[in-house]
């Protein structure tokens, strides 16, 4: 590879990277969701992502033989994963955070990471049962395929797209869809439905939501129900982009995820979307450092490979948070007195 192929081989990593984001963005609004109603951060997140992924993996496995469109059977399994992390984030707001909401934080906080270790272990004994443990996705042949390749009605634009660097498979393009419509319809009902009115009312102030008619019990629970949901789905398009899942893959997705919503303003949507989306381009591109080090012939560069990415992620979380603590699109709280 020469400097001619540089520009291409960059927009094809900051391509890729992005597509990365929406992952990281999807699982970084299941913590802001319920930060912004309960300021309590939910580490049990990143196994409820697990889960809507396990419960992916087997819908696709099941469906595998069924002659059934292939975008059918991903409709089934990100509904079935939605259902299953939507109603596991309920249960576990019922059962450990409710009776503990009027604790010291550090008390939640903690229950929160024992929750998320026995998810690990209660999801690593069923597949252990069935004598699985990495879990490998049966996704349709067609999602493996290139983005409007040689045998599709495209080809041109496959072409125009190949030139300039940009490479998807039809998978990525369905997480990237799949994201930005969950985006749009997270959007649409914080802020313009009832429910989402509600949502509000319940972060900005829980008592005096409550002397309105507003049952907070009840919006925490859907809160956490939309949040499981958000899991759901990123577990499923993880799954997709990776292709294999076990019980302990939530760990490195969720730390990062987490790390997405406070770099962009925790309890900000726009500001999880933001991080997720800059911290998968930085990833992609802390893991190509060696090669462009040696497109470049620089010797230090191509010493760092993609085991230096999480550092680089924290490293620039930790430079955003010194010059603006409230993360790039987040607002400082006042108090009135």
């Amino acid at each position: 590879m020469d400097l001619s192929t540089l520009g291409p081989f960059l927009v094809g990593v900051i391509t890729s990277g992005l597509v990365l984001g929406f992952v990281y963005a999807i699982i970084a609004l299941g913590y802001t969701m319920v930060y912004g109603v309960l300021q309590l951060i939910n580490f049990a997140h990143s196994e409820v992502f697990v889960t809507g992924a396990v419960v992916g993996f087997e819908i696709f496995r099941v469906l595998e033989p069924s002659p059934m469109n292939g975008y059918l059977k991903l409709l089934i399994a990100l509904i079935a994963a939605m259902v299953a992390s939507g109603m596991l984030n309920v249960i576990i707001e019922r059962l450990a955070y409710r009776p503990l909401r009027n604790a010291p934080r550090l008390v939640p906080l903690i229950t929160a990471i024992g929750v998320s270790l026995i998810l690990q272990d209660v999801i690593r004994i069923i597949e252990g049962f069935q004598g699985r443990f990495d879990l490998t996705y049966k996704l349709p042949p067609a999602f493996n395929t290139n983005f409007c390749g040689a045998d599709s009605s495209c080809e041109a634009l496959g072409t125009a797209l190949t030139k300039v660097g940009i490479s998807l498979q039809i998978k990525e393009v369905i997480v990237v869809a799949v994201s930005l419509l969950s985006l749009a319809l997270l959007n649409y009902l914080v802020n313009s439905t009832k429910l989402g009115r509600a949502i509000r009312a319940v972060a900005q102030d829980r008592v005096t939501a409550g002397l309105m008619g507003i049952d907070s019990n009840r919006i925490i629970a859907l809160t956490f129900l939309i949040g499981g949901a958000l899991g759901g789905i990123s577990g499923v398009l993880f799954g997709m982009k990776f292709g294999t899942i076990n019980a302990y893959s939530g760990f490195d997705p969720g730390i990062i995820a987490f790390t997405a919503a406070v770099l962009g303003g925790i309890g900000s949507i726009p500001g999880a979307v933001l991080g997720g989306l800059v911290l998968g381009v930085i990833q992609n591109l802390i893991g190509v450092t060696n090669v462009l080090g040696s497109i470049l012939n620089i010797a230090n560069l191509q010493a760092i490979d993609a085991s230096y990415q999480r550092i680089g992620a924290f490293l620039v979380l930790v430079l955003i948070l010194i010059f603006k603590p409230t993360g790039l699109l987040g607002r400082s709280n006042t108090e009135k007195v």
